[in-house]
């Protein structure tokens, strides 16, 4: 493919490329480029949010380049303080590994994992290792008032909120994992800006030619207000069923689907031309785009075909008011009250939302409102329903 070609493709809506001559001179060389991503893992899924990079990493490996995935388990353990506001919560060790290994499994779904085309490394080979005088040594290459450029740390000095010292070596021990892989381009969302800015500056000190960076924008979740974060549970999972994506995403606000057709679906730029111009037209209505973006996103992680499946299962249960094919089957003992069949069928995370669900009317037991949430389930077979996409069949008694 032609340099000019892989520049649109590798860049488009992108929203910082430091800088596109550089990253011609560097494709114009014709070896692969060493392209890193970091990740720290700090939950059990990778949802669309992350995926975002993840898509872009994968087109740099189809135009022949490799990965660099770099398995943040030392600095997971110290905390990312990117667009936080507050000091972020450590995480064990032990949770650490067990996030790595799901995230690993999950990112295959997007990555060419062929050993030719990816390189996986923990950073903790090399960060593991720094003595004081290492870190002494990194620490005087960059001042504080550099440190202070930073978006949220300067918010956070100028607000009064604490920041740890530990905070202020996150951006180097970042910028260490460039050096250290010899990165020639470095991906992140746009939170990570300052931390792969700092890596070109780490990489010059240490007489290597500066990564390129490129970030992308962070998707913002489906309470159209923050970005998806399974934490604030406004996430869409590449590994959920492909129904629950299908109806999640024909939740999206209407105001979010130009970023959802840009970033979620993997489309060629002509085609999300195509798309976006349409609907800004008047030509291709919400509730229609919705549908093209969630098939497109559930053909991605399940299959081809699989979209039109969900979303002929979406109109069954939407449109028709049929209860789902496929609902799975539990049996429980007598006397389960509602809020413990509602945990144990995976309906509810927990009692507390159980019973906020049943107190705000979203729990139904073969299509009635249930409404009396300190009772037991009747014996009976009961089709529950919670909220309007989740669905249980349990056997009481």
């Amino acid at each position: 493919m032609d340099v000019d070609r892989q520049l649109r493709l590798l860049t488009a809506n992108a929203v910082d490329v430091i800088s596109v001559a550089e990253l011609r001179t560097k494709i114009e060389r014709g070896t692969p480029l060493r392209v890193k991503l970091g990740i720290d893992p700090t939950a059990s899924d990778v949802h669309l949010g992350f995926a975002v990079v993840l898509r872009r990493l994968r087109m740099f490996q189809d135009l022949g380049h490799k990965a660099v995935l770099i398995i943040g388990d030392f600095t997971a353990l110290l905390g990312d303080p990117s667009g936080k506001s507050a000091t972020r919560p450590q995480l064990s060790k032990e949770e650490v590994d067990a996030y790595a290994e799901t995230y690993v499994a999950q990112i295959a779904a997007i990555l060419d994992m062929s050993p030719e085309r990816i390189e996986v490394r923990r950073n903790s080979e090399w960060l593991a290792k720094l003595d004081m005088q290492d870190v002494l040594r990194l620490t005087s290459q960059v001042t504080v008032a550099r440190m202070l450029e930073r978006d949220d740390f300067a918010k956070r000095y100028e607000a009064g909120v604490p920041i740890s010292l530990m905070e202020f070596l996150y951006p180097l021990l970042q910028g260490m994992d460039s050096v250290e892989v010899q990165a020639d381009v470095e991906l992140g969302g746009t939170d990570q800006l300052f931390n792969l800015i700092m890596g070109r500056h780490l990489q010059t000190r240490a007489g290597q030619e500066p990564q390129v960076v490129l970030t992308t924008p962070l998707l913002v979740g489906l309470d159209g207000v923050q970005k998806m974060s399974k934490s604030l549970g406004n996430y869409v999972g590449i590994d959920e069923p492909q129904n629950e994506q299908f109806g999640k995403i024909m939740s999206v606000p209407d105001p979010l689907l130009p970023m959802y057709i840009a970033h979620a679906t993997a489309w060629p730029p002509e085609r999300i031309e195509e798309i976006s111009g349409a609907l800004e037209g008047g030509t291709l209505l919400p509730n229609a785009a919705k549908r093209l973006v969630a098939s497109a996103v559930v053909d991605l992680y399940h299959g081809d075909g699989t979209g039109a499946a969900a979303e002929a299962e979406f109109d069954r249960v939407h449109k028709d008011k049929d209860e789902p094919t496929d609902i799975p089957d539990f049996a429980l003992p007598s006397g389960t009250q509602w809020a413990d069949a509602l945990v144990a069928t995976g309906l509810a995370d927990s009692k507390r939302a159980a019973r906020r669900s049943i107190a705000e009317g979203g729990v139904r037991c073969d299509g009635e409102v249930v409404v009396d949430g300190d009772g037991a389930v009747p014996d009976a077979t009961h089709v529950l329903q919670f909220g309007r996409r989740k669905w249980a069949r349990v056997t009481v008694g």
